[in-house]
């Protein structure tokens, strides 16, 4: 359905979405940020390592692995002390975070590490350390979504960080009753991923799809319509995007968090722009009845969706790959330091 035309002549698409939704920016590169102005901004494991492989960002590495030394100060230094560069990483993330809530309005996202996906408890625990280690430095928890895999386990630490006033953003999205589960969780957030879901259907049915009608561009247009209509708080923000067409038929939802390539797409174009998602017209789209999510339904319909399984499993692989490679950086950037 098209809902509302932006009227302003010449505008680029980019401000046209603006007037619609939230435009987040899906990098770690504190110039990029800079350029495009998002109201928030939201990083990774592979964001992270991406720009920690850039040489401006030797002062930033230096900064935490001076951190991660002091903090574990009761034992000499070694690149093979677990302890020691965790406490770099988390370092990092913050460094990068901070930094980034120096250049934009919103929140920031810092995600805790992939490989507690399935533990309940040390997902808990890792947030309140990087809530604790943003205030030591003067953020506010306000300001700092803790991002997090949507495994079962992930939505149940996000349900009691919630409770103690920490903020979450559910990651590695591809399901609906994942976002339902989030939903009732009181989740601050959830990313469904658009185009890992397209990369799916495609490989899997050897079909090409217009924007309009790609899988995961109705997913969430599902997801938002489900939410405004049963008048959940969590805001949807699109994610992982292939093309601009993709964001354009997603005008209107809460957040979308764009990479840079397709930030200068739309920022080059002026085509008018249509808006697709609205709370006024969310209960006429909405076609799904209200549902409780259990532990044992969650299980039994993810079990049930092949590409969101398989989505999930290859996302947190994948983050958790990066994670290591990321730790093998400092932990030569450690050697470096030591015999300095």
């Amino acid at each position: 359905m098209l809902l509302f035309v932006l009227k302003t002549a010449n505008a680029s698409q980019l401000d046209q979405l603006k007037e619609f939704t939230t435009v987040v920016i899906d990098t770690g590169d504190f110039n990029l940020i800079k350029q495009y102005k998002p109201t928030d901004a939201t990083t990774n494991p592979s964001l992270l390592l991406a720009a920690c492989n850039k040489p401006e960002y030797d002062e930033v590495i230096k900064e935490a692995v001076g951190y991660g030394i002091k903090a574990t100060a009761d034992k000499k230094p070694s690149p093979e002390d677990p302890e020691l560069i965790t406490n770099i990483c988390d370092k990092l993330g913050v460094i990068f975070g901070t930094k980034i809530l120096d250049i934009v309005p919103g929140y920031v996202s810092t995600e805790v590490d992939a490989r507690l996906s399935f533990d309940t408890e040390a997902t808990i625990k890792k947030a309140e350390k990087l809530i604790d280690m943003y205030s030591k430095v003067g953020v506010s928890k306000d300001r700092i979504l803790i991002k997090i895999a949507s495994t079962w386990e992930g939505i149940q630490a996000a349900r009691k960080l919630q409770k103690k006033g920490i903020q979450t953003n559910l990651t590695l999205m591809f399901n609906f009753y994942q976002a339902i589960a989030c939903a009732q969780a009181d989740c601050t957030l959830i990313s469904p991923f658009v185009g890992r879901i397209l990369d799916w259907y495609k490989k899997s049915t050897g079909k090409d799809y217009t924007p309009e009608e790609e899988p995961g561009v109705q997913s969430v247009s599902r997801i938002y319509n489900y939410y405004k209509k049963f008048g959940h708080k969590t805001y949807v923000m699109g994610a992982s995007f292939r093309n601009s067409g993709e964001i354009t038929n997603l005008a209107g939802c809460d957040r979308l968090t764009i990479a840079p390539k397709l930030l200068d797409e739309l920022s080059a174009s002026t085509a008018q722009i249509t808006r697709k998602l609205s709370p006024t017209h969310a209960e006429e789209e909405c076609k799904d009845p209200e549902v409780k999510v259990t532990e044992k339904l969650f299980r039994w319909e993810m079990n049930e969706d092949a590409m969101a399984t398989e989505k999930l499993a290859e996302g947190i692989r994948k983050f958790s790959e990066d994670i290591v490679s990321l730790e093998n950086i400092i932990k030569e950037k450690v050697s470096n330091f030591i015999e300095g």
